[in-house]
């Protein structure tokens, strides 16, 4: 008889381990589509128009060649690193995403005692468009999508700091 009930409370913890184990799952990938989709990431375009003057807010306007490129790039590298969306050719693709560079600013946030920037601000404006295979539809537009970054100068100029 106790063997009976020993055997019992055996069974009953494995069944609980397996249903523990099987409804436990952790994955590192989000769940969006049932079946693996495709995206097309059309190359960026700049919109940044040089020509406007300068004014208070916006010193300088300078021309950064290739920006657009980068910026294409570093999409697609995030959509890879994400792995909902599979990058795909324009004709194999479920989706296309089109992207315009609108502006792009880099600010001095602060400066050494010897009057050197010493951190920087990046603010990038895009407009964004989320179309249907062939551009049938569009699922998802955004204007003046803003993103932006800080980061500290280093080399030869942080090492003036010190002289």
């Amino acid at each position: 008889m106790k063997s009976q009930i020993i055997q019992i409370v055996s069974v009953a913890i494995c069944y609980l381990l397996f249903a523990l184990i099987g409804g436990c799952g952790y994955t590192t990938r989000g769940y969006i589509y049932p079946d693996p989709k495709k995206i097309y990431i059309q190359p960026f375009t700049n919109k940044i128009d040089i020509t406007i003057e300068t004014s208070e807010h916006r010193r300088l306007i300078t021309y950064y060649s290739f920006l657009e490129t980068k910026i294409t790039q570093a999409v697609i590298e995030n959509f890879i690193r994400d792995g909902n969306l599979r990058i795909a050719k324009q004709g194999e693709a479920d989706y296309i995403l089109e992207g315009e560079l609108v502006d792009f600013r880099r600010d001095v946030l602060r400066y050494t005692e010897n009057n050197i920037p010493k951190e920087y601000r990046l603010s990038l404006v895009v407009n964004l468009s989320l179309w249907t295979k062939n551009k049938e539809k569009v699922l998802w537009q955004e204007k003046d999508f803003f993103g932006d970054t800080t980061y500290f100068v280093t080399g030869s100029l942080a090492k003036s700091e010190f002289l």
